[in-house]
């Protein structure tokens, strides 16, 4: 059994309060090693180590942090097909695609070692010849960060790389269900130069560290990535004392397929992006609006190519999709999936739960749905595809944009003022035009609405992570 513990000042540590969980093999179902949980006071030591961290690491001229978060990069290269293993056997995805996600989490490392050394200030001539005026940007302070396990390694490195990239301590508390991902990157930040005390690890009830951390005086900045109840919460327990948030929450992606794209080619390209990582993808396509003209036609072959995915554990090279992350979400989505059935929709293909052991569930194609049925507000975070016919593109459109979700949307038209129109129309923060665009470092992703608030990646990736101080020289 593996013992996944706390890692504060680069030392690992159990918690002091004596509590464990186990974590599970979401192929077997079998518990294949246990987690620890900090303590207050654990948490306590954790932040006032990332105080001495903070004034430490900040005090690393930027160039050098640019080579050290080089060099982690570099490592993570190295250990890829053992991180990624570690990755699979705790996530469930197919092996390639967590070797993947530890190439993806290193471009993360390079990008945000790239901004730290391109951080400058301003100068202003001041409004007489005495003045001037210098703007500065200063690292935030300990950052907070809060990390969920569909992609537990890539979506902790682009934290990592814009907190320690503008000079800020950060300490992180990744998922019980994938405590080894964000344990790895870690340890290659470690072994790549950054300061013990700048980086830390915790693990725990999730309410119970957050409320703990968010409201400690040591912490400047909460940024978190999951769902959008949990980050309401966290944005309310922030906005009590004052402290900035970045949030990247859930999403329910439209995807429009109009009548001048070929419909087989369209849905082979989409089956394959529907169905990366068992559609446990905030940016997933969700809600399929096909024009009626090929509607049928797309139908036809995108439940085909469904039904002939290989669905089996993420360690058999043969497998296309493996299980999902959780017995809960086995559950979730056999409710969304049988409340549509109940309501009326026809299960074109899957609907079940597979084989006597693990987290395995067919892969779905929903039609017939009546406007009720849950799957259509509720994002399903799973492997399952909603395919619903369209006439009236602003009818279609209006339904595209009636959620609160407002993370990504995907287009698919040769037209080009359709292109236009429509990518225009489109209140979210991604939109894929016959694409479906993943989270590159060079890109800033971030939500509307309801769907979160601030950016990560891109050339802002540091921004979160620092405030702004003007001096006026007289």
């Amino acid at each position: 059994m593996s013992e996944f513990k706390l890692l504060i000042d680069g030392k690992e540590r159990a918690g002091n309060e004596g509590v464990w969980e186990d974590v599970f093999d979401p192929a077997t179902g079998q518990a294949f090693g246990r987690v620890t949980h900090a303590g207050k006071q654990d948490l306590d030591d954790a932040m006032n180590i990332a105080v001495r961290g903070l004034a430490e690491w900040s005090a690393v001229p930027t160039w050098e942090r640019g080579t050290i978060l080089h060099r982690s990069a570099a490592i993570l290269r190295e250990r890829k097909e053992t991180l990624g293993l570690a990755m699979t056997r705790e996530q469930g995805k197919p092996l390639r695609e967590a070797i993947a996600e530890v190439d993806r989490s290193a471009d993360f490392m390079e990008w945000g070692a790239e901004q730290a050394r391109r951080i400058t200030g301003d100068v202003l001539t001041g409004r007489d010849l005495a003045n001037r005026i210098v703007i500065e940007t200063h690292p935030i302070g300990v950052v907070a960060a809060f990390t969920p396990w569909n992609f537990p390694m890539a979506l902790a490195a682009k934290k990592f790389a814009g907190a320690l990239g503008a000079g800020c301590s950060i300490i992180c508390k990744p998922s019980q269900e994938t405590p080894g991902s964000v344990l790895g990157l870690v340890q290659a930040l470690l072994d790549a130069g950054v300061h013990p005390a700048a980086v830390g690890v915790v693990f725990g009830a999730p309410a119970d560290v957050s409320s703990h951390m968010i409201n400690a005086s040591q912490i400047s900045k909460i940024t978190f990535t999951g769902s959008i109840p949990v980050g309401k919460m966290l944005a309310a327990e922030a906005g009590k004392v004052m402290k900035p948030v970045t949030m990247e929450l859930g999403g329910h992606a439209p995807v429009i397929v109009c009548k001048d794209m070929d419909p087989e080619a369209t849905a082979d390209f989409l089956v394959t992006k529907k169905f990366t990582n068992a559609g446990q993808i905030c940016l997933s396509p969700t809600r399929f609006f096909v024009e009626s003209e090929v509607h049928d036609r797309f139908v036809e072959r995108f439940v085909a190519r469904a039904a002939k995915i290989r669905v089996g554990a993420g360690t058999a090279e043969e497998s296309q999709m493996g299980p999902l992350a959780s017995v809960r979400r086995v559950q979730a989505i056999s409710d969304l999936v049988e409340d549509a059935r109940a309501k009326g929709a026809t299960i074109a293909t899957g609907g079940q739960h597979m084989g006597n052991s693990g987290y395995f569930y067919a892969p779905t194609v929903l039609t017939d749905i009546p406007p009720e049925a849950r799957i259509l507000h509720e994002e399903p975070f799973g492997p399952v595809a909603a395919i619903l016919r369209f006439d009236d593109e602003a009818e279609m459109v209006h339904q595209a944009n009636s959620l609160e979700f407002g993370l990504s949307a995907y287009l698919f038209t040769n037209d080009a003022a359709r292109q236009r129109r429509l990518a225009d129309a489109m209140k979210v923060g991604t939109v894929g035009v016959n694409d479906v665009p993943t989270h590159l470092p060079e890109v800033p992703l971030g939500g509307w609405k309801e769907s979160g608030y601030g950016t990560e990646g891109g050339q802002q990736i540091l921004t979160p992570y620092q405030k702004t101080k003007f001096v006026s020289y007289r």
